[in-house]
């Protein structure tokens, strides 16, 4: 087993725990969904069919719901936690309506549970990350998006959370931070998943803390725990502690500890296949034999 590999159960434990109290904590994740919402102005369309893949306590579904109100919405997520709160966030009015627009789907974005072709657009904030085939991922959102349908999704890079990454290193031999793949290489994972000429943006997000306590105290209340193979398992001891505080005091500035969030976002339209899995040409025609 890879050491970075994702332990999906401790995952769906973590976020059901955290659902509670995630959106009083999800600082980032908020603002990272209404950039990605202003990002949809200039894009031209109106799907019927949306997938919300790793939905979480729905404020994002229910943005999308309320810019597309035609739209039917399946708010899917790994945590039946993130599901129970996303359901009973809506008004009494909404609950009265989403039996028609909007559907809760506890699945993994992996494997989905869902037709070929479905979807004139999956949206997906901060979610890719927690899947261990990102590849294989694209290409499963590829499969239940229409022709011509839009993927548009953000996810962490390589320098989140950096600041706590140095603060643990040389600590112990554990990892304690998760794996975050580069924007280029996302890019390229999309063109070969089947999605047409990607548009990759980037950007830094730094929160900012008064102690080191505080830092991980955010990350536990939004259920982003470590669940990588490699992680530590049981308490952590004073000593180590003491260590990592040390680390990560080195780091202070005016003041306050950096945590810093690298924000990838993507946007790319399917298009449809012009070859078969044995290299054989398709042809598009526009009439009917």
């Amino acid at each position: 087993m890879n050491e970075f590999e994702l332990d999906k159960r401790a995952v769906r434990r973590a976020f059901s725990k955290a659902a509670a109290h995630y959106d009083a904590t999800a600082v980032v994740q908020r603002e990272v969904c209404i950039r990605m919402l202003e990002k949809l102005d200039i894009i031209k369309l109106n799907p019927s069919h949306i997938l919300d893949a790793g939905s979480g306590t729905g404020w994002g579904t229910r943005q999308l719901g309320e810019r597309f109100k035609e739209a039917d919405i399946v708010a899917l997520d790994i945590s039946i936690g993130m599901l129970h709160k996303a359901r009973g966030t809506l008004s009494w009015w909404q609950k009265l309506i989403s039996g028609s627009k909007q559907r809760f789907v506890c699945a993994d974005a992996e494997a989905l549970p869902l037709t070929a072709q479905g979807m004139d657009m999956v949206w997906s904030n901060l979610a890719v990350q927690w899947c261990n085939d990102l590849p294989a991922t694209f290409v499963e959102l590829n499969r239940v998006i229409k022709n011509e349908g839009l993927l548009m999704f953000s996810t962490f890079g390589p320098d989140t959370l950096k600041e706590l990454r140095t603060a643990f290193n040389g600590v112990d031999g554990y990892n304690h931070v998760n794996r975050f793949a580069d924007m280029h290489d996302i890019g390229d994972m999309l063109v070969a998943a089947g999605f047409a000429d990607p548009v990759m943006e980037m950007e830094k997000i730094t929160l900012t803390y008064n102690d080191v306590k505080s830092v991980m105290q955010d990350l536990r209340d939004i259920g982003a725990h470590n669940a990588t193979a490699g992680r530590a398992l049981g308490m952590m001891g004073k000593t180590k502690w003491a260590r990592i505080v040390q680390n990560y005091e080195t780091l202070r500035r005016e003041g306050k500890l950096p945590a810093t969030f690298e924000i990838i976002y993507g946007h790319a339209w399917k298009v449809p296949l012009k070859k078969t899995a044995d290299g054989r040409s398709i042809i598009q025609t526009p009439f009917k034999l």
